[in-house]
Formats: C-alpha cells, sequence, structure tokens
C-alpha cells in the first residue's frame, strides 16, 4: 500500500538551499506539516516554507547548528514539542569539501564524519521513539560516489560510504515499525560558479545528458516516504552516471 503522506510531520535538514529546499518542496506538495531546518541560511529556509505552503503543506522554520551533536539533538526535541510527533526524518544536510590524499588533515575528517555522518545517527536516535509511535520511516542523503569515486575528496566520500551503510543497519535495528532508506544524488546541482566547459563535459559523461536537477532527488524521497513496503534501500539517482564510468 502506497502510504498517504497528507497532514502527516517531516522534518528536513539543510532545508534552506538546494536539494534540501527542494525536498522540503515536494513533500509540503504531498500536503505534509514541514519542519525546514537550516543553519546560516535563514533567508533561504523562509523561501523554502514560502514554497512549502504555496504547494499546499505548511512549514516552520528551526535553526540549529549539526555540528554540535547537543544541537541536532535538540532540533529533534523542538520539532517534536512544536508538532507533537514526527512521521518522517530526511537528513539532507552535508558538506562537500575538498581534500586529496595530500591535502586531507583532521580537520578535513572531522567536518566531513561530523556533518555526514554522527549528525544523521544522532538525529536518527533522538527521533527513534517518535518515529516508532508513529510506524514513520527516515531517508538519508547519501551520494552516488559510493559507486564511482571522483579524485580530490577523500573525507567526503568515505563519510558517504560510511552513510550508506549506516542505512543498512538502522534499517535492521528500527524494522518493524520504522522503514531507513537512502538517495544517492549524482551531480544533480552543479557546484556554483562551475565553468561552463566543466559542467559540458560532466553532462557529456551522463547516459541521460542532464544534470536531473533537486527536483530529480526530491521525487525519489517523496517515493520512499510512500512505499510502506521498502526498507534498508538506496536509490541511486545520477542519470546512469555510474553505469558509463
Amino acid at each position: 500500500m502506497t502510504i498517504d503522506l497528507a497532514g502527516k510531520r517531516a522534518l528536513v535538514t539543510g532545508a534552506g538551499t538546494r536539494v534540501g529546499a527542494e525536498i522540503a518542496r515536494a513533500l509540503g506538495g504531498c500536503g505534509m506539516r514541514v519542519a525546514v531546518h537550516h543553519h546560516g541560511s535563514a533567508q533561504g529556509a523562509g523561501e523554502t516554507c514560502r514554497a512549502v505552503e504555496a504547494a499546499g503543506g505548511s512549514a516552520t522554520t528551526f535553526a540549529a547548528d549539526l555540528y554540535d551533536e547537543s544541537q541536532a539533538r535538540g532540533l529533534v526535541d523542538q520539532v517534536l514539542g512544536r508538532f507533537g510527533g514526527l512521521d518522517l526524518l530526511v537528513s539532507s544536510a552535508g558538506n562537500f569539501d575538498g581534500a586529496s590524499l595530500a591535502t586531507a588533515s583532521s580537520t578535513h575528517w572531522d567536518r566531513a564524519l561530523g556533518l555526514n555522518l554522527r549528525a544523521p545517527f544522532a538525529l536518527v536516535q533522538q527521533a527513534a521513539p517518535a518515529l516508532q509511535r508513529s510506524h514513520g520511516s527516515v531517508v538519508l542523503v547519501t551520494c552516488a560516489t559510493r559507486l564511482s569515486p571522483l579524485p580530490g575528496y577523500v573525507p567526503y566520500q568515505v563519510s558517504k560510504a560510511a552513510l550508506h551503510q549506516l542505512m543498512r543497519v538502522l534499517a535492521l535495528e528500527l524494522a518493524p515499525a520504522v522503514r531507513v532508506n537512502s538517495v544517492a544524488p549524482g551531480t544533480v546541482l552543479p557546484p556554483a560558479g562551475m565553468h561552463a566547459a566543466a559542467l559540458a563535459e560532466l553532462v557529456r559523461q551522463i547516459p541521460l545528458g542532464t544534470t536531473g536537477g533537486g527536483v530529480s532527488i526530491a521525487q525519489a524521497v517523496v517515493y520512499l516516504a510512500q512505499a510502506s513496503f521498502v526498507t534498508g534501500t538506496e536509490i541511486v539517482v545520477d542519470g546512469g552516471r555510474s553505469l558509463a564510468l
């Protein structure tokens, strides 16, 4: 059976910009009440809230620095206090710091593991009792580089690969009450300032001939939120690039 999301409650981290904002808007289109998390992008979070409401849902902003575990846990508590429960947790916030074997430092590792792995774990752990009561679900945003690594992003890619394994472990830990899945984006939103020639070369490597956009990730998240018999699964959204490399 497909789960009706109308009126249900979602927390989307990193929803002030880019993919997180698209996810929040898509959930609003399903009639959900969306907690729009941001850190330092209050204006963007406000725009996301307006987009969610225009799509047919309702939204409230929440600020937290997810590098700080106490703030990550406090974010969940704030959302639960405001919404009275939680049906869906989408962990979208993450960093994409570049660092090669030669340049990676302990700071790079702390940042990558802190935001891309420890924060999602803390969020899920704190939200688990509420999600168990609602028979809700979790969607973690990982990365398609698990399948096709890129040079120059060592800590980032390792942290995202570990997040994929965390998804599988949590799917077993939280079954049968809570489903846990992930979405692995390819380059759906090119980095700001990317040169036209570099972007053209990137698109050339994608069999479907486009970067897809953040909406392609949002569509996958909505599917997983509604799919009552899917857990421990990752949907790769990369236009086929991982097949072509």
